[in-house]
């Protein structure tokens, strides 16, 4: 009997790990992409700009590609070294996922700051800059927000982008959106506020069981001395 939940815990944790490197590759493949098709560094938060999307899309899946990589072939070749690696990159990330979701926490209203400021220069190199405003970062944001500017339209001055209407721009006195950008992504970012930390619990929890499964196999290999035969 315990052979074969030792048996049907490795080819779980095989199954498993392929599907995350799977998807890792997918992921860091994405990235590069999207690292391919940027024109430029980014106009929405300049001092952040090595933080943006793609950036991170390539970070991600290199990271989930090579733990999930150590998972499948300790698993699949009975490899204490290998699980016990993997156990400790699992570990680690847990103790960098809860470590970063504190220091957001402690530090939330210091982050605010930052973030206004860095909106404020982002917007001020998007008012100077000779591109095609509809076709940047901050077209996109006001866009997908409904937004104008970091607190309004004003901030724009006599240079308001088409993003900002409601409706066609070519009239005298085009109807712009209300409520600036800084707002409308603080209300997003609370409102989605459950829907995060649930998502960083389980991930939590599931990086906690990869931890048991490969400390089982791992102290069970280690017991029967060059391991068991399935």
């Amino acid at each position: 009997m315990a052979q074969r939940c030792l048996k049907f815990l490795k080819y779980t944790m095989c199954v498993a790990n392929l599907l995350c490197f799977l998807c890792g590759v997918a992921v860091l493949g994405f990235g590069v992409y999207m690292l391919m098709m940027e024109d430029g560094p980014a106009a929405l938060l300049p001092s952040l700009a090595s933080l943006n999307i793609a950036n991170m899309l390539v970070i991600s899946g290199i990271v989930i590609t090579c733990v999930s990589f150590l998972g499948f072939l300790g698993a699949l070749k009975e490899n204490r070294c290998l699980l016990l690696m993997y156990f400790l990159l699992l570990f680690l990330l847990m103790l960098v996922e809860l470590t970063a979701a504190c220091l957001l926490l402690w530090y939330e209203d210091k982050l605010s700051k930052v973030i206004t400021d860095d909106l404020n220069k982002g917007l001020e190199e998007a008012k100077g800059s000779s591109g095609n405003l509809t076709l940047s970062e901050w077209a996109l944001v006001q866009n997908y927000f409904q937004c104008c500017g970091v607190t309004n339209v004003t901030d724009w001055g006599d240079k308001v982008p088409v993003s900002c209407c409601l409706r066609e721009c070519s009239i005298p006195q085009p109807p712009y959106k209300q409520k600036g950008c800084l707002e409308t992504m603080q209300t997003f970012f609370e409102d989605n506020f459950l829907t995060t930390g649930i998502s960083v619990i389980v991930l939590c929890l599931i990086e906690v069981l990869g931890m048991c499964f490969a400390m089982t196999l791992f102290c069970h290999i280690s017991r029967s001395g060059l391991g068991y035969k399935l």
